[in-house]
């Protein structure tokens, strides 16, 4: 009897003691189950929130501000419930303070965002848009939120292992339960393993989500350079209805002034010689407005390009403006075979070039060459000015920046190359025509 007893209590010892260290580690599970899954519900309220933001920002319909609201009222409740979870954690809840303050400078910057799409503060929204810091919060935000899901699938882990080991003590305490306990013990297995193929197929439906929003992204970048480069040929038509009608109205009236000054002069002869005086200076001040329309024109539609081709525009063009700045400007151009807007954008990029060493290279001497190679042309234009800090280029200079999607979309790249002090070169390499 004692010795019955005394097998009884320690069968319930062993029995009590493995289901205490069974039910602990089930808690755990549990606690760090509820972890991951705020920690995932937490990054894809956020993913939802810039999403929307995107959304709202590019086409300025506020129906896509929806999701973004319903994601801030979100994240609030995330971060408490999982502040909550990790209050006994010094160290989870100080990586999860951390990916908090990356939350709310995330949020802080859709808001500003939202709030300057709004208030129609353009340029200010796609600065933001265009610069990488909310990336940079949400890379660590997904970071962090990788390091919590791993501090709990390690707690689960643990956990795991210390059930084996109760349910290994209490198989071999309690072989005489048998088949009950067996089956007991293969039924727990299978549910540890459903929680874990449930934590499997959620991380796998995550990814598959992150792909689909980065895929959305890629998508609207590439309709945003279609738009840019839509403009860019609604900006050039523009230029050249302008340039039309200058020529043909304006240039009309100012050569009919011109006439009629010359018929009245002729007139005149020499009997007032007062009057003969003023219809010189008349005569003089028409053709500066002649000569200016004419310059305006070739600014906005160069001629040359259709009438001599770009050689000799590229010619006249450095011809022009070395007379016009005093620069000493040498030219090194091969004859090449560019289509029509291939070649405007030749001109447009050397154009623009020679007004930026106007205005802030001040520079003495310049050089422009053009050069075919086996399957490239090659435009290069540098002077020996004071240079610039091409890594630091402010996102205003649209001067460059407008240079750049030029070239990209005839299929090109642009190079620029600058130190202080060191003068600046710019060089374009664009593809031929097949």
């Amino acid at each position: 009897m004692a010795l019955a007893i005394f097998a009884a209590a320690v069968l319930i010892s062993i029995n009590e003691a493995s289901f205490y260290e069974s039910s602990q580690a089930t808690a755990k599970i549990e606690e760090a189950e509820l972890t991951r899954r705020s920690v995932g519900q937490l990054l894809r309220t956020m993913l939802d929130a810039e999403t929307g933001t995107r959304g709202f920002l590019l086409t300025g319909n506020e129906s896509y501000l929806k999701p973004y609201e319903e994601a801030l009222a979100q994240v609030d409740q995330n971060l408490w419930q999982l502040r909550n979870l990790l209050g006994n954690y010094p160290a989870e809840l100080a990586e999860f303070e951390l990916m908090a303050q990356h939350i709310s400078r995330k949020q802080a910057e859709l808001d500003l965002s939202v709030r300057m799409r709004k208030s129609g503060k353009d340029e200010a929204w796609k600065f933001m848009l265009k610069t990488d810091v909310g990336k940079a919060h949400m890379q660590a935000i997904r970071e962090q939120s990788e390091k919590l899901q791993a501090t709990s699938l390690a707690k689960m882990d643990t956990a795991h292992d210390k059930i084996n080991k109760s349910l290994m003590l209490s198989r071999i305490g309690i072989a005489a339960m048998g088949l009950g306990g067996l089956l007991a013990f293969y039924m727990y297995l299978m549910q540890t393993d459903a929680l874990i193929n449930a934590g499997k197929r959620e991380q796998q439906a995550l990814q598959k989500e992150r792909a689909r929003l980065e895929k959305q992204v890629r998508d609207r970048t590439a309709r945003l350079a279609k738009l840019a480069t839509h403009l860019q040929e609604v900006r050039e038509d523009e230029r050249g209805h302008l340039a039309r009608e200058l020529h043909d109205e304006l240039g009309a009236l100012l050569t009919a002034a011109k006439l009629d000054v010359a018929r009245i002069k002729a007139r005149l002869g020499n009997s007032l010689p007062e009057v003969s005086e003023r219809m010189e200076h008349l005569t003089v001040t028409l053709n500066s407005g002649i000569a200016l329309k004419r310059r305006i024109v070739e600014d906005l539609r160069p001629s040359s390009l259709s009438h001599l081709g770009l050689v000799a525009s590229l010619e006249i063009l450095a011809r022009e403006f070395a007379d016009r700045s005093g620069l000493v400007i040498r030219t090194s151009l091969d004859p090449v075979e560019l289509g029509g807007s291939a070649q405007l954008t030749v001109y447009r990029l050397v154009q623009e070039s020679l007004t930026n060493m106007g205005k802030y290279a001040q520079a003495s001497h310049a050089e422009i060459k053009l050069h075919n190679t086996d399957k490239t042309i090659t435009i290069e234009v540098s002077d020996d000015g004071e240079g610039f800090d091409a890594e630091k280029v402010a996102a205003t200079s649209h001067g460059l920046a407008g240079m750049r999607h030029r070239v990209e979309a005839a299929g090109g790249e642009l190079i620029v190359d600058s130190e202080p002090g060191k003068g600046t070169r710019i060089r374009a390499e664009l593809p031929k025509p097949r």
